[in-house]
């Protein structure tokens, strides 16, 4: 009786935060009907109603809201406990899926969590890489990696584990053959690559008058969807790049590639651990995004 109980107060919670039985349904791995009945066979037991139903959503009566604010208390209190015994034993098991830009995700990722791995052998892991934007319920997955701005979107939770910027950079040779621009307007008359994600070209950050950020695209004959493709072109002397401080680090210091425009250009993106909301974070997503933060950079220079 008590974990049916349980069973339709996680429901009803879930529904509440979801907005609608659909998207609880998803979210809980349930039909639609399924969680309408439970709803219903609770409102029963309490003899009260507690949401107010149209066809597109739900809200909640008052009653409803009272019932939730309790609820979640009781919740986290049951989170707290679980927490203390999971932390007690930091034995992490079971199936780990998470999804990462390709290229920022083999480079600085893929080789955190595959020693995040080898330190829980009852851990197993699927590491996905994609541009796309993943879905969390639709892949089936427990993490993603998203790198600049994130788009408002409820029902998920986002945890910033580092930094990285951008640089504007060229190689020695072509600056010897075609000169350095001075400022950013002057990109125009030099040879540019830019990338392009979805048939979208990536917007270039600069600083403008008064502080304030603003954003161009930039005039590129040539786009790429591969940002190692832009850097060997970079390398090679056939043009300027924009470029992340984690793929050119080595170029730069060994003098094959030079930053120019280091003070018109202030492009910093954040990369974000983002995961379904949930009343319980399992311990496994938990300690892998403890991980990242530890080891990721989360200042510039």
């Amino acid at each position: 009786m008590m974990s049916e109980q349980l069973k339709g107060i996680s429901v009803f919670v879930t529904a509440v935060e979801a907005g609608s039985f659909a998207l609880a349904a998803q979210r809980l791995h349930l039909s639609r009907s399924a969680v309408g009945k439970t709803v219903s066979q609770l409102e029963q037991r309490l003899g009260v109603q507690l949401f107010q139903r149209t066809t597109r959503s739900v809200t909640l009566t008052d009653d409803g809201a009272l019932f939730y604010e309790h609820c979640l208390r009781a919740l986290a209190e049951i989170n707290t406990a679980e927490t203390l015994l999971e932390n007690g034993k930091q034995s992490v098991s079971g199936r780990l899926r998470v999804s990462m830009p390709v290229l920022y995700g083999r480079m600085c990722i893929a080789p955190l969590l595959a020693e995040f791995a080898s330190q829980h052998p009852n851990l197993s892991m699927d590491l996905l890489f994609s541009d796309k934007v993943s879905d969390l319920v639709e892949d089936g997955l427990d993490l993603v990696i998203r790198n600049g701005k994130l788009p408002d979107s409820s029902g998920l939770v986002a945890r910033k584990i580092g930094e990285h910027r951008m640089m504007i950079c060229a190689s020695p040779r072509y600056l010897l053959q075609h000169g350095e621009p001075q400022t950013i307007d002057d990109l125009s008359h030099y040879e540019v690559f830019n990338y392009i994600n979805a048939g979208v070209p990536h917007r270039w950050v600069i600083n403008a008058d008064g502080g304030k950020k603003s954003e161009f695209i930039p005039k590129a004959r040539v786009l790429m969807d591969d940002l190692e493709a832009i850097a060997d072109a970079a390398i090679a002397g056939l043009g300027i790049a924009l470029l992340p401080c984690w793929l050119i680090e080595e170029e730069l210091q060994n003098g094959k590639l030079v930053r120019i425009l280091r003070e018109d250009l202030d492009n910093v993106y954040e990369s974000h651990a983002v995961w379904l909301q949930t009343s319980h974070l399992p311990l496994k997503v938990r300690l892998a995004v403890d991980m990242l933060v530890s080891r990721l950079p989360t200042s510039i220079n």
